[in-house]
């Protein structure tokens, strides 16, 4: 909880103490306001699933280091203890610990010696000269990856960001449909009211109760198909942006800036962040096929060792220094298919940047068609809402004046009714839109940058 919210509870807890010992009804804490720039930042900061894409850069980092330190020398350390009548061991053993004296080459002694025992301990250091050039390879392909998972992180983000846009103005259409379809519900009341009234003077037909309650009725079904969607819209924004976002206060309008017009400024030099990764993966790929293709190359390797073997008692031993150079060449069939599947998984990583590439442009011509459509929709609506609102209070009082048939009113009302979604789902459509054509241009969604 942050230090704001503290103080604010322990306000409306000093505030609540009184009252309760005194039986005074407590008036409902007001909701905490939430802009949608905070949503955006608090979505950044709790959400699990950037999280866990934060962690995956960071294990793709750590796995580049450790390629990169592959070329760099390694160290062994060893130790044993050992006891063995096998008589070249034997034999051996006593050479390592410079215990031989003329006994040990008689025959019979040599031919079955008495087990031998002793503890020894060694460190080699081994530096890779050549390897087919996959150890280089192998560290471009591992740095190229990580570079790829840091690109999709950012895109990742910037997709939340999109997606916080989409909840948190579909959760306040949502809550100016539940106050369009509470005063739906209220309208359709009252007409059944007075039609029922005018039907008891004889001045109605029964037919037109029918119809009132039947219209009151598919406000109610309206109304409760409110309710259910401004949940869904404020649990969506939740999940998002964390549990406090549910009950806050939405003060961003969802009406666009007057000042972004139909298309926001020039892309930014940078390229997508989704690109950048299909780029790279092209690159870690056909560094992997270098990577394959060495394997089936010699490699060629320096070794320095120093060693000890000691009797059991330790008072008896020596140790030997091993320089050498060594080269080693495994040849198996299993190499050749790596090489073909490598090359596979390059023609792939080339395909998907190509398909990407398409996917991309074709992604910001959309948003652009959905933003001048967006417009044009939210215009039409609200001359189509005013039109509608001043129709219905025309029929509305004609039909109290005996001139107009119930019909008509309820045609009225069904009309506005549709107006006014109409002008929400426009309204959300245009701001959505905006930030669909910022992610596609690589641009802070709603001016935020991380």
């Amino acid at each position: 909880m942050s230090s704001s919210s503290s103080r604010r509870l322990r306000a409306a807890l000093l505030i609540a103490l009184p009252a309760l010992a005194a039986g005074v009804p407590l008036p409902a804490l007001a909701a905490v306001p939430l802009t949608v720039a905070a949503a955006i930042r608090s979505a950044w900061s709790r959400n699990e699933g950037l999280r866990a894409s934060a962690s995956s850069v960071e294990a793709a980092r750590a796995e580049a280091d450790r390629a990169a330190l592959s070329r760099l020398p390694s160290l062994s350390l060893s130790a044993k203890g050992i006891r063995t009548d096998e008589p070249m061991m034997a034999f051996g053993a006593k050479v390592d610990q410079g215990r031989i004296g003329p006994a040990d080459f008689d025959p019979a002694r040599l031919n079955d010696p008495p087990a031998i025992g002793g503890f020894g301990a060694g460190a080699t250091v081994s530096l890779p000269l050549f390897a087919g050039g996959r150890l280089l390879a192998g560290t471009r392909a591992a740095g190229a990856m990580a570079d790829a998972e840091a690109a999709t992180h950012a895109r990742r983000r910037d997709e939340l960001a999109a997606a916080v846009v989409h909840v948190y103005f579909g959760a306040q259409a949502a809550e100016e449909g539940m106050r369009h379809a509470k005063e739906l519900l209220a309208q359709a009341t009252e007409t059944e009211r007075f039609v029922r009234q005018r039907a008891a003077q004889g001045l109605a037909l029964e037919a037109d109760v029918a119809r009132a309650a039947a219209f009151r009725a598919q406000a109610q079904a309206e109304r409760a198909t409110a309710v259910q969607r401004l949940a869904t819209a404020r649990s969506g924004l939740a999940l998002l942006a964390g549990a406090e976002a549910e009950d806050a206060e939405l003060v961003s309008p969802v009406e666009a800036p007057a000042t972004e017009g139909g298309a926001p400024a020039p892309p930014p030099a940078l390229e997508r962040a989704d690109l950048q990764a299909a780029r790279l993966q092209r690159e870690a790929a056909e560094q992997g096929v270098k990577a394959a293709r060495g394997s089936l190359l010699p490699g060629l390797f320096a070794m320095a060792s120093a060693e000890t073997l000691r009797t059991a008692d330790l008072d008896e031993g020596t140790a030997w220094t091993t320089l050498a150079l060594v080269a080693r060449w495994d040849l198996s069939l299993a190499d050749g298919r790596a090489v073909k599947a490598a090359r596979a998984r390059a023609r792939a990583a080339g395909d998907a940047l190509a398909w990407r590439e398409r996917e991309a442009a074709r992604e910001t011509g959309e948003a652009r068609r959905a933003i001048e459509a967006g417009d044009l929709r939210v215009r039409a609506a609200e001359e189509a809402v005013a039109a509608a609102t001043q129709a219905r209070a025309l029929r509305e009082a004609r039909h109290r004046q005996g001139l107009l048939p119930l019909t008509d009113v309820l045609d009225a009302e069904t009309a506005l009714a549709g107006a006014r979604a109409l002008l929400l789902s426009s309204r959300l459509e245009a701001r959505v839109a905006r930030a669909r054509l910022a992610l596609a241009l690589a641009q802070p969604i709603e001016g935020i940058a991380p």
